[in-house]
C-alpha cells in the first residue's frame, strides 16, 4: 500500500509539473502576443504620424481620414499590381507631408539645445490621453498661433493635434515660446503662399502629365524606406477592417 501512495503521489506531481508547464506556455505565448501587436501598432503610427493620434477610426479629421482609405484600399489591392504602386505613390506623398512637418519641429528643437532629445520630445502615440496634458490650453493657444503666424505647418490641413502634447512638454521645460520664437524666425508665415493659394482656387486646374517612370521609382523607394512597416501596417489594417 506504501508503495502504490509513493507512486500515486509521483503521477499526481508530474501531472501538475506539466498542468503548471502548459499554463506558463500559454501565458507566455500571449504576452509575446501582446508585445508584437503593440510594436506594429506602434510602428504603423510611427510611419502615419496620425493627425490626431487618440481616434482609432482615423475618420475626425479630413486628412486622417484621406490616408486611412488609401491605406484601406491598398490593404485590398493585389501587391505589384498597378494599382498598388499608385496607392503607394499617393500614401508615400502625404506621409512625407506629415515628415517634413515633423522634420521642421525637430531642426527647431535641436536649435533650442535638444539635440539628444528632440526625438523623445517628438514622439506621441495613441496611448497618451488628452487629460494628462498639464497646460492644455496654453497649449492650444500656442498651437494655433504656430498655425497663424508660421509655415511650420502645412497650409492645406488644420495644425495636427499631436503637436499639443509636444507643447505641453515644452511648457513643462519653461522653453515653449521660446520655441515659438525660434519658429518665428526660422519658418515666417508667407504672405504670398495664401495669395498664390487664392489665385489657383479661382483658376480653371490643368492637366498634368505625370511620368510613368518617375512615379514607379517613387513606387520603389516607397516600398524600400517602409517595408517593414507596410507588412505590419497591412496586417494591421486587415484586422481592423475584418
Amino acid at each position: 500500500m506504501a508503495g502504490k501512495s509513493a507512486l500515486s503521489r509521483i503521477f499526481c506531481c508530474c501531472c501538475e509539473d506539466e498542468e503548471e508547464a502548459e499554463e506558463k506556455s500559454r501565458i507566455l505565448s500571449e504576452t509575446l502576443l501582446y508585445f508584437d501587436r503593440e510594436t506594429k501598432r506602434r510602428r504603423a503610427e510611427e510611419t502615419n504620424l496620425w493627425s490626431e493620434p487618440h481616434d482609432a477610426s482615423h475618420m475626425e479629421r479630413d486628412d486622417d481620414r484621406e490616408l486611412y482609405n488609401l491605406l484601406h484600399r491598398r490593404a485590398k489591392t493585389r501587391r505589384g499590381s498597378e494599382g498598388y504602386r499608385r496607392l503607394s505613390f499617393d500614401i508615400h506623398a502625404m506621409r512625407q507631408v506629415r515628415r517634413n512637418v515633423k522634420e521642421r519641429w525637430k531642426m527647431v528643437l535641436e536649435q533650442l539645445g535638444f539635440q539628444n532629445e528632440a526625438d523623445s520630445l517628438l514622439t506621441v502615440t495613441s496611448n497618451m490621453p488628452y487629460n494628462s496634458l498639464k497646460f492644455a490650453v496654453e497649449a492650444r493657444e500656442l498651437l494655433k498661433t504656430l498655425a497663424q503666424q508660421t509655415d511650420i505647418f502645412d497650409d492645406n490641413a488644420p495644425p495636427p493635434e499631436r503637436y499639443l502634447f509636444v507643447l505641453d512638454r515644452l511648457l513643462i521645460l519653461d522653453t515653449a515660446y521660446d520655441f515659438v520664437s525660434k519658429a518665428k524666425r526660422y519658418y515666417p508665415k508667407d504672405a504670398s503662399k495664401q495669395s498664390e493659394k487664392e489665385t489657383e482656387e479661382t483658376e480653371v486646374p490643368t492637366a498634368v502629365l505625370v511620368n510613368h517612370n518617375e512615379t514607379l521609382n517613387m513606387d520603389e523607394g516607397e516600398e524600400e524606406c517602409d517595408a517593414s512597416a507596410e507588412v505590419d501596417e497591412e496586417t494591421f489594417m486587415s484586422k481592423s477592417l475584418d
